[in-house]
């Protein structure tokens, strides 16, 4: 039996020779007279009654029934307990007695068929309506990661954060207003919407309508602020739910959102926006943004190194209040490392021109996000000590009309973004025209971010140089979830990179203690 989805059956029934119920000893009781099983797509349910009118029935719920077949004639109906140590438990059961061996395989076929029915029934919802059962988002991000993210996002001084982060939302305004033709008439899901102004942007562009998916709190707020503009919110409807669970009465013709983290990647939020695109854009529907891409390049910066392997010295104390701290300076002191920098730098610090590493929105697998392996090769302009890796992002609006991008990239207007930079422990020397290679390895984890692997390594330079010998290595492993934020605005450098000098500490004179076996290696050949 073939259940259709828009014309299914109400009701199936099969003719028993009689039902037995299983005692807690698996023995079955005395059989009943002639019973009728009955299957129901109103109730999802699997009923055995004596006939269609009488009030004593035994129900089983199709998501929770297992049927096991005894013999020929003879099959087990049972209901799924609790499951403990791995092994499934079932609360109750029954033997069922098939008239022949035809009805018993018929009702088998029926059985696994309606089971199937029933949970795609379950599976849809009605709109901003969240599945009782399991989701892929709660499989693969930590629950108290996910509750502090979204109770951080359910907060109007965090939206009001990137409201104000004009460079944000003005591209994003004018790369919608300004394709108004792939906006008019169209349906729009606004994936992630917070306060809703992607949506408001959306419909004052003439989308048909808009859904704006959010799954905070934030939610309500969106609300208010659509009813406030009624102009435009008669065409916008708030879903509140993960774009992961909720379903709409229809596909979308565009896909708008706003997912990028720090370094892009951040808070995995592109995963979601890539299943939004499977799940409700139309073939050859549009994606804004479209493109995102990932720019690096070596960086200089003696102030940075210092300051940051500085903080460390505290626990080179070897009397505080009479305790010796020391035994911990080489964990503090790998600590500090382990955290990207985010902040706003000079561009003159870069010792090499930029590569970047693109993500096609429209095309990439949620999968692909999982972990991202960038192979690094530079070519240095200057002799400088490089002290690591230098990171932004840019997202590409590929409009009908109009291309716009919104880059977070040093020297640019300033963003909430701001840059990324992962420091070395140890500083790779360079002269100008040597070549640097490496591997930037982004590793996602169930706090809704990333673990950072970088190796960065110095290739011989000068006679001999074509054997592509290794000479220098650094590596480092740095966590994206806790980064530090240094927040200071750009420092005017006057001095060439390769001649910045700190009187406090150098990275030679710094005694490593207290290393552990999965802590980054630093080589020097």
């Amino acid at each position: 039996m073939e259940v259709s989805l828009g014309h299914k059956r109400k009701q199936q029934e099969f003719s028993l020779v009689s039902i037995s119920h299983l005692s807690p000893s698996s023995s079955s009781t005395s059989p009943s007279p002639p019973v009728v099983a009955c299957f129901s797509a109103d109730s999802l349910e699997l009923r055995f009654q004596q006939d269609s009118d009488s009030s004593d029935v035994i129900k089983f719920d199709l998501q929770a029934a297992q049927v096991f077949k005894l013999g020929p004639v003879q099959s087990v109906c049972v209901s799924e307990g609790s499951e403990a140590a791995k092994e499934k438990s079932y609360s109750r059961g029954i033997v069922i007695e098939f008239n022949n061996e035809e009805q018993s395989k018929a009702f088998y076929c029926a059985f696994e068929q309606w089971k199937k029915e029933a949970f795609v029934q379950e599976a849809q919802l009605p709109n901003g309506t969240v599945s009782t059962s399991k989701s892929k988002f709660d499989d693969k991000i930590e629950a108290s990661s996910a509750k502090m993210y979204f109770h951080y996002y359910g907060q109007l001084l965090h939206q009001q954060n990137m409201l104000q982060d004009y460079v944000r939302t003005g591209t994003y305004f004018a790369a919608v207003i300004e394709n108004r033709t792939d906006f008019t008439g169209r349906v729009v899901v606004d994936v992630g919407a917070g306060s809703g102004i992607l949506s408001l942007f959306a419909a004052q562009a003439g989308a048909k309508h808009v859904y704006a998916v959010e799954a905070s709190e934030m939610a309500e707020y969106a609300r208010k602020l659509i009813a406030g503009n009624p102009s435009l919110g008669k065409r916008i409807t708030v879903v509140k739910g993960k774009v992961e669970d909720v379903e709409l009465p229809e596909k979308a013709d565009i896909l708008i959102s706003e997912p990028m983290g720090t370094l892009l990647v951040n808070e995995r939020m592109l995963e979601s926006y890539v299943i939004a695109r499977d799940r409700f854009l139309i073939p050859d529907g549009k994606m804004f943004p479209g493109i995102g891409r990932i720019h690096m390049a070596p960086f200089s910066d003696e102030y940075l190194f210092i300051e940051i392997a500085n903080k460390a010295l505290f626990w080179q104390q070897q009397s505080y209040y009479g305790v010796d701290l020391t035994p911990l300076y080489g964990s503090a002191f790998q600590g500090y490392f382990s955290q990207p920098v985010v902040d706003a730098f000079d561009p003159r610090l870069l010792v090499a021109p930029s590569i970047s590493h693109t993500i096609d929105f429209a095309k990439i697998k949620e999968e692909e996000l999982y972990e991202i392996e960038i192979p690094l090769k530079f070519i240095s302009l200057v002799g400088a000590r490089v002290h690591g890796l230098a990171c932004w992002f840019d997202v590409l609006f590929n409009g009908s009309t109009v291309q716009r991008w919104l880059t977070t990239a040093p020297g640019a207007p300033t963003t909430h973004w701001y840059q990324l930079r992962c420091v070395l422990l140890q500083p790779l020397y360079v002269m100008a025209g040597q070549e640097i290679t490496g591997q930037l390895r982004l590793v996602a984890h169930n706090a809704q971010s990333y673990t950072i692997h970088l190796t960065m390594g110095v290739k011989m330079w000068g006679p001999g140089a074509e054997q592509g010998e290794v000479l220098q290595s650094s590596s480092c492993k740095l966590d994206l979830k806790e980064p530090y934020y240094r927040m200071s605005q750009p420092q005017a450098y006057t001095v060439a990179p390769d001649q910045q000098q700190h009187p406090l500490i150098h990275a030679q004179d710094i005694h490593i203690q207290g290393q552990d076996a999965d802590e980054p290696d630093v080589e020097l050949q």
